[in-house]
């Protein structure tokens, strides 16, 4: 009975091919059948700098990514995706990464950066510029860290580093049967943003008496900037600058609105857009005031323009910022004075003192904002508490609200408040005292209020790519200013379209996922345990005949045993 049998299926298994491929392919395929892709992570990452400037490019020139994670410890990272956390990050691992052709970058950020050690918040804050310096055809990212993540990273870290640890079969039998990370991106390749337009606001005081009024300028950009536009909320650069302009109007339109208190200047404040981006707002607004107009405060009688930048740091330093000193017996020179008398008499732990630096215009990025007014011969200064146009500080990432001392930045408003008014009311001409106080009891700076108008302006990032004319953060600062100041207008700047200046690019913020995969060594092992599977199984099938009687000896021979 059984050799009949295995007579029919030796017959069946030589003779009917087709059959059996019918018999043993589907169940291959059901062997072999991927199993659902499981997406360990979804999270949000922010894309590096990408804009041009003067037709020079910076920042990254790539948004899509696809491919697998690898730490810096990996001997391959070529078309790798490499994670490194923020504490292990150099800029010399970035440029190895970038050397061996990395696919991307993703730095991977604490969620409360302020809680970092200084050492390497102040090494990362010196890297930033060295990251945007020039462009970077791979993608770079940063992601705010979470336990998925840092999981992820660990992870990987330890596929990464048991590759160059171990001995060839071991790192094959580890890569064949680890867990890996495909890191993919949810949006698409990066474009060019046509028409995007950088908002400036203008109000005025207007002054008591003739038509011949001095004009004094109050400016402050509000953008900031860092490595990562959706990242970038520039607390004391310029935020602090921002809030100081918006008390002093509030402060002098108290005493404009008293006849006994309003003084013979006209006083405007122009909160500037595109700041970080060689002052584009500015540079428009003085060529709509200068050139393309015959009615402008600005064509007349400017005693000076006076810039805030960065005035909120936990130091005592506070400088001048100027391209040509100041002449004597004129308006500027006057302001200059009142600052050293009232950091002098008030506030002696002040170290003020003027830096005088010559506008250059060889370089892509001016210095300070009161330059866009002297090149127009318009005298102006800036006042910071940085000593240095290259402090770091200005253009990075870690410039958050907790780094800003509200205190100070009270102190430095109301030096510059008093010094103002002085100037203004002509006070030490008049023989009024050194340690006057002028801003007291109904009139004193509320510092309540200046925390409230800077914890607002941080709560948002204010890169000037993510402004627009219809932005939140513009209408409130209109609607700011319309409190306290008249004619309150908009000024809008457009990159030329032949030519431009500037120009922004799109996919900043995007969703990436991490899925877990098997690398593909593990696929070409499984080819090969398939294919000898096949094999043996196809083997046995046309020889069925000897197979059968080649087991069957053997059982017998078992049991005679």
């Amino acid at each position: 009975m059984f050799e009949e049998a295995s007579e029919v299926f030796d017959n069946m298994f030589k003779g009917s091919f087709p059959l059996t491929f019918i018999v043993f392919i589907p169940a291959v395929l059901i062997l072999v059948s991927p199993l659902p892709i499981e997406a360990a992570h979804e999270f949000t990452v922010y894309r590096m700098q990408q804009y041009d400037l003067q037709g020079q490019a910076y920042g990254t020139r790539n948004a899509m990514l696809n491919t697998e994670a690898r730490t810096i410890e990996a001997d391959v990272l070529s078309r790798r995706c490499v994670l490194m956390r923020l504490a292990e990050f150099s800029f010399d691992k970035f440029q190895e990464a970038i050397r061996q052709s990395a696919g991307a970058v993703v730095i991977i950020l604490p969620q409360n950066m302020s809680m970092m050690p200084q050492d390497v918040i102040q090494q990362f804050m010196e890297i930033e510029p060295e990251l945007l310096a020039t462009e970077t055809i791979v993608p770079v990212y940063f992601a705010l860290e979470d336990d998925e993540l840092l999981s992820i990273h660990e992870q990987t870290h330890s596929a990464s580093v048991s590759q160059g640890t171990s001995s060839a079969a071991e790192v094959l039998l580890h890569t064949a049967t680890a867990n890996g990370f495909q890191m993919v991106t949810s949006g698409a390749q990066s474009k060019a943003i046509s028409d995007w337009s950088i908002t400036s606001l203008e109000g005025k005081l207007t002054g008591l008496g003739g038509e011949d009024l001095p004009t004094i300028v109050i400016v402050a950009h509000y953008d900031s900037f860092g490595v990562a536009p959706w990242l970038s909320y520039g607390a004391d650069s310029n935020g602090s600058g921002v809030a100081a302009l918006l008390e002093l109007a509030r402060l002098f339109s108290k005493l404009y609105t008293y006849k006994r208190t309003h003084a013979g200047y006209n006083i405007m404040f122009f909160v500037s857009g595109g700041g970080k981006f060689n002052y584009q707002g500015t540079k428009r607004w003085l060529e709509d005031n200068l050139d393309h107009t015959d009615s402008s405060l600005l064509q007349d009688n400017v005693a000076f323009v006076l810039c805030l930048d960065t005035l909120g740091g936990n130091d005592d330093g506070l400088y001048l910022h100027v391209s040509k000193p100041p002449k004597e017996a004129t308006p500027q020179h006057a302001f200059l004075k009142e600052l050293e008398t009232v950091t002098s008499s008030r506030f002696p732990e002040v170290k003020f003192s003027m830096v005088h630096k010559k506008i250059n215009l060889a370089e892509d990025m001016l210095a300070w904002e009161h330059e866009r007014f002297g090149i127009r011969r318009l005298p102006a200064f800036t006042v910071s508490r940085l000593e240095s146009h290259r402090n770091s500080l200005r253009t990075t990432i870690m410039d958050m609200r907790s780094q800003v001392d509200i205190q100070k930045l009270c102190r430095n408003t109301k030096i510059i408040a008093e010094a103002l008014a002085r100037v203004i009311y002509n006070l030490t001409e008049k023989g009024a005292p050194e340690d006057l106080q002028i801003f007291t009891e109904q009139m004193q700076l509320q510092e309540d209020q200046l925390s409230s108008v800077l914890d607002w302006l941080t709560a948002q990032p204010r890169a000037a790519q993510l402004v627009d004319k219809d932005s939140i953060l513009i209408s409130t600062l209109e609607y700011y200013m319309n409190r306290y100041l008249k004619d309150v207008k908009r000024h809008y700047v457009k990159a030329d379209k032949r030519d431009p200046e500037f120009l922004f690019y799109d996919q900043l913020k995007q969703t990436m996922n991490a899925y877990r995969v098997k690398p593909a060594i593990f696929d070409l092992l499984l080819a090969l345990c398939i294919a000898a599977y096949l094999g043996l199984t196809y083997l046995i099938a046309q020889n069925f005949g000897l197979f059968y009687n080649l087991v069957r000896r053997i059982t017998l021979k078992q049991k005679q045993h």
